[in-house]
């Protein structure tokens, strides 16, 4: 199966560029990711945090 990936990978042409993009996105993602992070609501993090610790939980309030 890989032989078979293997050569047609080396058929294509500018096959290099492919894992270069894929960097790029995964990287983008987790800047973005981190960002909004950081950025998140103090408040809104020690609620969320809180709520494995609460009885009964409205669902509808986790997404608002």
């Amino acid at each position: 199966m890989f032989k078979f990936i293997k050569q047609y990978a080396e058929t294509i042409d500018n096959v290099n560029v492919y894992p270069l993009f894929s960097l790029f996105i995964f990287l983008v993602f987790f800047v973005v990711l981190l960002y909004l992070v950081i950025k998140m609501d103090k408040k809104r993090v020690d609620e969320l945090s809180n709520i494995p610790f609460e009885k009964e939980v409205d669902k509808t309030e986790l997404f608002c």
